[in-house]
């Protein structure tokens, strides 16, 4: 595997900085038999251990959607049912107390399509019933760029999903029902997210990989330009109160990076330096309250380890008081998807 797989990663290895704090991870996957998904084709309860138990105390973590394990048959609004029963039965197994004590999955985000408007209730009611201790929300991805050069899996590839009518209908009823929304974007759309906010005061809204900022293809060796579109976006996302953000989802190459490219993984110490002015930028906006570090394990294992990570976030964050720090690890996480530890 030349890059993101075990050994590759165990070429750089490092002591667990702070291995007592309390982490809660927002924002993970799991699937199998998933060959577009390369170098994981499968990701799954001891996939996620492995990294998870690489020294840092990871209380609890978060399944985000990532259209795995969908019902072969029945209504097609439905088929989403069968990732959250999925998700279930690997977070039912990990409360069995037999594989340590991280509770994986405790809360977990399905998907439901937001276009069906007011009549998404009773899919949501079925997601619900598929996990009724953990089941907090959807996470329908928006993700759109007007180049077309621009990767995007998302199942609807239209612009301007966030302003439709029926969209907003549908998260309306997700807000009524007390779900959260899980967001996905590109950063020229964050503007976007900040009317859809707006719209919609009561719906708890997550800012998924600080706003999906992209710096390839059309934004390549563009920084002064893409960088001040993206802080402009989160600055008016963040004047939402009803908006918080993942601080993560940057190790990837779409954010301009070539570390999956290194003989040599990525250390804790360059990945801080470099990940700080972003990070530091959304906290100053957000606030730490409002702010949470995420894996988004496995995509963003094809950068670097775990461990390796998560010292990063414990560099970059160590200037920040106790209390804020322990927002942005744990507690802000805890909050806003409802889990009692």
């Amino acid at each position: 595997m030349p890059f993101g797989g075990n050994e590759w990663l165990s070429l750089t290895e490092e002591s667990t900085l702070e291995s007592d704090l309390p982490i809660c991870d927002p924002h993970h996957h799991f699937w199998d038999m998933r060959p577009a998904r390369i170098p994981y084709q499968r990701y799954l309860l001891d996939e996620l251990l492995s990294d998870t138990n690489s020294g840092h105390n990871i209380t609890s973590t978060i399944f985000i959607e990532t259209r795995s394990m969908y019902r072969e048959s029945g209504p097609e609004q439905l088929k989403p049912v069968g990732e959250v029963e999925f998700a279930q039965g690997i977070a039912a197994a990990s409360s069995s107390g037999n594989y340590g004590s991280t509770r994986v999955a405790a809360a977990i985000i399905g998907y439901a399509n937001l276009h069906l408007g007011s009549s998404v209730k009773p899919v949501l009611e079925q997601l619900q019933i598929a996990s009724p201790k953990r089941f907090r929300g959807i996470r329908h991805p928006v993700t759109w760029d007007i180049h077309p050069e621009i990767s995007n899996t998302a199942v609807h590839k239209t612009a301007g999903q966030l302003a439709s009518p029926a969209f907003r209908a549908g998260a309306k009823v997700l807000s009524d029902m007390g779900m959260s929304f899980d967001a996905w974007l590109y950063f020229p759309q964050l503007t976007e997210l900040a009317s859809f906010a707006k719209a919609l005061p009561d719906l708890t809204i997550i800012l998924n990989h600080i706003g999906g900022l992209l710096r390839t293809g059309p934004y390549a060796n563009k920084d002064e330009e893409v960088l001040k579109i993206w802080k402009h976006g989160i600055s008016q996302v963040a004047e939402c109160p009803n908006v918080v953000v993942k601080l993560g989802g940057i190790t990837q190459p779409r954010t301009g990076y070539d570390w999956h490219l290194r003989k040599i993984p990525i250390g804790s110490e360059e990945l801080s330096q470099v990940m700080a002015p972003l990070m530091d930028y959304c906290i100053e906006k957000f606030g730490p309250d409002r702010c949470m570090f995420e894996s988004n394990f496995p995509p963003d294992k094809v950068g670097c380890s775990y461990n390796v990570m998560f010292n990063a976030f414990k560099r970059l964050s160590s200037g920040y008081s106790d209390s804020e720090r322990t927002s942005m690890f744990h507690d802000t996480a805890t909050r806003i998807y409802k889990i009692e530890e």
